[in-house]
């Protein structure tokens, strides 16, 4: 078993010794925007095209109601064509039938499926099936309307004494980053708009690591929707390329918070870089600056370790094969699944000191977070 430093050695990453200017929200815009027949029967539907056309992007209205795999024969140029393409295309009813999502929710809903970043450590390789094209449902009416069906059910924060009083939560961010396609969607606002507006104890999540919050701070949320943002070690930006950096997201944060939603850090994937102590220190007292004043701050933190599955490594390696994201069995120890299958975590030695040094740190320094889980 590798012991925690000789770990550490192998992610030597230097962090930066200044901190820049924030940059100016990241708006995705894909090369191509294919909409299928269907999606063009429903009016959220149309209002995307509508929105995508406003922007002047190439919009191709398809015959059929089948999404068209990239027409590139080398797997890296087809990874980079679907990371440039945006479907609007309708859910199918499988995507109506709500799956738990333990820790984070009661349940799972998804407004879209696939991400524009390019993370190298990305979850959803290995989940998604075929090229990783971004597709955003049209049928959102339904999508939304089905909820209603699965409040007081659940069991996690439903059947939780200590999440009570959040409610039944319903997850939107499994499957995609529903914030950094926001501008072209406007779904996630039709989600808020629709959680704010239901008087039932219910919580909207989803997490992002994108900052263009500024449609959402005026909307009527009532509190019911909890906006957390993803955040990492400043020595593990360059594995989360096309995203905000992570001074933009903690603005973002911090904007949030002060228009009354209730928000929350997802420390992830944690790693153990160089000097990894300081660096999470850093982090979290970074994160205590930008929500530093705010009034009745609601705040959670979910501290999410790396792990990967030999699935999700072989793609990985095909999407990124310059990477240096450390995915060495021999450094890891298996881990399997209620079902039975394998993923591959940090030695238990490790994972007990970086819950204990993390944990330390939020209580310190935002002592107002509730730790939700560590995993």
């Amino acid at each position: 078993m590798p012991s925690s430093s000789g770990l550490s050695s192998a992610l030597a990453l230097d962090a930066p010794e200044t901190v820049s200017a924030p940059r100016p929200a990241r708006l995705w815009r894909p090369r191509r925007i294919l909409v299928t027949p269907a999606a063009l029967e429903h009016a959220h539907g149309r209002a995307m095209v509508a929105r995508a056309e406003a922007e002047g992007l190439p919009v191709e209205r398809l015959a059929a109601n089948r999404i068209p795999a990239p027409r590139e024969p080398d797997p890296r140029r087809a990874y980079v064509a679907a990371k440039a393409t945006l479907a609007l295309t309708v859910a199918p009813p499988t995507k109506l039938r709500l799956q738990p999502i333990p820790p984070s929710a009661d349940w799972r809903f998804d407004l879209a499926e696939g991400c524009p970043a390019h993370c190298q450590y990305c979850y959803l390789a290995g989940s998604l099936q075929g090229p990783p094209v971004t597709r955003a449902y049209a049928n959102l009416d339904a999508i939304l309307g089905n909820l209603a069906a699965y409040a007081g059910r659940g069991a996690v924060t439903s059947a939780s004494a200590e999440r009570a009083q959040e409610g039944t939560t319903f997850e939107a961010s499994c499957y995609t980053d529903p914030l950094g396609i926001e501008h072209l969607t406007g779904s996630l606002s039709a989600a808020i708009r629709h959680f704010g507006a239901w008087d039932a104890p219910v919580q909207l999540r989803f997490t992002t690591k994108f900052a263009a919050i500024a449609p959402l701070l005026d909307l009527p949320h009532n509190r019911r929707t909890r906006i957390r943002f993803s955040v990492n070690a400043r020595a593990a930006a360059r594995y989360e390329g096309g995203t905000d950096p992570l001074d933009a997201r903690l603005g973002a944060l911090g904007q949030a918070a002060r228009a009354g939603y209730p928000v929350g850090l997802t420390i992830a994937p944690i790693l153990p870089v160089a000097g990894w102590e300081e660096a999470y220190a850093g982090l979290i007292r970074d994160a205590a600056d930008a929500l530093a004043g705010v009034p009745g701050l609601d705040l959670t933190a979910e501290l999410i370790t790396h792990r990967f599955t030999p699935g999700s490594k072989a793609v990985l390696r095909g999407w990124y094969p310059g990477s240096d994201l450390p995915l060495d069995e021999a450094e890891r120890v298996e881990k399997r699944t209620k079902f039975g299958t394998v993923k591959h975590v940090f030695p238990k030695p490790l994972m007990q000191a970086m819950r204990a040094h993390l944990t330390a740190c939020l209580a310190r320094d935002l002592p107002a977070a509730r730790v939700l889980y560590w995993t």
